[in-house]
């Protein structure tokens, strides 16, 4: 028990019932507890969120009663959410960090435990450490110590752990960054795959009411995934591009499983990979968007991005691979983008993190503007 635990470039995920048991997920509450202990001041507070995974909400209810019972307030999510909900809540609720159980791609027999920092990104490799060493010394014993741990009904009675619905305040952050009333008056559709995950129905709440047509398939809860893995690259997505082509679609788009990553296709039916859609999300924010600003890529990104750098006089800065890696460095120089090759991008004025439905919107707003396909693009 606890000795598998390993944390990698986002977060520790395993097999549900091989390693990912109730037990080792306590263990990293217990270890995300007693981090937040040592730092000093009382008073530490958590948001906690969940994906549409087998059993996700029962993983965060059992994070919630370990936190809880080590004193540490939880604002526990009412519903299945994006990651990026979980970090905006995080910012603004000044929480302490934030807890994601969610496998974001993986495949339907993983789950995971994403630690968000204090400014809702990634958390850094220094946290990421120290929960760890807490990790290390709970199970190295031969009787190791148990988590702290009370029951959910007490601590929502006592006020500690708090229901909170993170939703509609991450919508409104949304609709602060791109003008979607704009994309609603569109004419045409748009098809919205949210591959069974945490993006189902959030398009459909920010563009309802006016022109624009949206058709959302693989909106439903199935914990088994069905025929796919919830990761948006092109062996995944043959039903959203059978769609576009079959509706006349402006364009397809797709976000995995914890809805921070995003897949477009194209008006023809065709994946745009994920380096055609950093180049363009960024030739969208600097030319058509008139905006300035440094520009964060992991090493294993197309060098389109540099060169683009290059031609609108900004800087471009290479990382590891990894956005703990990349979220320092959009703090650091409030960048206007940063993205990885999976396909995630965060974005200026927003969560130092990704957010595959805010990409998405952008994508759809450079078709907006432009008056050009994506094809033409």
């Amino acid at each position: 028990m606890g000795g598998n635990i390993k944390f990698g470039t986002d977060g520790w995920r395993a097999v549900i019932a091989e390693d990912y048991t109730f037990d080792n997920v306590r263990i990293c509450a217990q270890a995300l507890a007693s981090h937040l202990k040592r730092e000093g001041a009382p008073g530490k507070r958590v948001v906690v969120g969940y994906d549409t995974r087998f059993a996700s909400e029962d993983f965060a209810a059992a994070t919630a009663e370990v936190l809880g019972a080590n004193g540490i307030h939880v604002y526990l999510s009412t519903s299945a959410l994006p990651t990026p909900a979980v970090s905006h809540a995080v910012l603004g609720l000044k929480a302490d960090a934030g807890v994601v159980i969610t496998a974001s791609h993986n495949p339907a027999q993983w789950n995971g435990f994403k630690i968000k920092g204090p400014d809702g990104s990634s958390a850094p490799p220094s946290l990421v450490t120290q929960v760890e060493t807490e990790i290390a010394a709970l199970t190295a014993s031969t009787t190791p110590a148990a988590p702290q741990r009370r029951a959910l009904h007490e601590l929502t009675d006592s006020g500690m752990v708090e229901w909170y619905d993170l939703i509609p305040s991450y919508l409104d952050a949304l609709r602060e960054r791109v003008d979607t009333a704009g994309l609603s008056a569109m004419r045409g559709s748009v098809a919205f795959d949210p591959m069974f995950g945490a993006g189902a129905g959030l398009p459909q709440r920010l563009l309802d009411g006016g022109q624009l047509r949206l058709t959302e398939i693989n909106a439903e809860r199935n914990p088994a995934f069905p025929g796919i893995r919830p990761e948006p690259i092109a062996p995944n997505l043959d039903k959203l591009c059978r769609l576009v082509r079959e509706t006349g679609a402006l364009t397809g788009i797709a976000t995995d499983g914890d809805a921070d990553r995003v897949g477009i296709v194209d008006e023809q039916g065709d994946f745009l990979n994920q380096h055609q859609v950093f180049a363009l999300l960024s030739y969208y924010l600097l030319e058509v968007r008139g905006e300035r600003g440094h520009i964060i890529r992991s090493i294993t990104t197309s060098d389109m991005i540099s060169l683009l750098g290059q031609h609108y006089g900004v800087p471009v800065h290479v990382t590891p691979v990894g956005f703990k890696y990349i979220a320092p460095l959009m703090h650091e120089y409030d960048a206007l983008i940063g993205g990885e090759e999976s396909g995630g991008y965060a974005f200026r004025g927003h969560v130092p993190d990704r957010d595959g439905i805010l990409a998405g919107l952008y994508f759809l707003d450079m078709v907006r503007q432009t008056g050009k396909t994506p094809s033409v693009l």
